[in-house]
């Protein structure tokens, strides 16, 4: 019974390990300006930013996966590094000449 209990914390301390890797690795994407233009084109092929309706069921039920996608996505902006989201909105209604380099 102790060595299952021990395994059991290894398997989510290796959970939590993983979980921990994936945020760090998503604000250091946020963190630099081309990591947010790739995360902002993601978002923009999601479907976020207009209606998913269509009239034919097939492609309205693929707008709305990605729709999700994008919805996953914003969420882990705002719980992440909610302070950045703002600027990557700012940074892509610019002109691209206008925006650093």
């Amino acid at each position: 019974m102790y060595e299952d209990d021990e395994i059991l914390q290894a398997r989510e301390a290796k959970v939590r390990l993983a979980e921990k890797r994936r945020d760090d690795d998503f604000q250091w994407l946020m963190g630099d300006l081309r990591g947010r233009r790739i995360v902002w084109g993601w978002l923009c092929e999601s479907c976020m930013f207009h209606t998913t309706f269509d009239t034919h069921g097939g492609r309205m039920s693929l707008n709305e996966g990605r729709r999700q996608i994008g919805l996953k996505l914003t969420a882990e902006i705002h719980r992440l590094c909610p302070d950045l989201y703002s600027v990557m909105v700012r940074e892509n209604s610019q002109q691209p000449d206008e925006v650093n380099q």
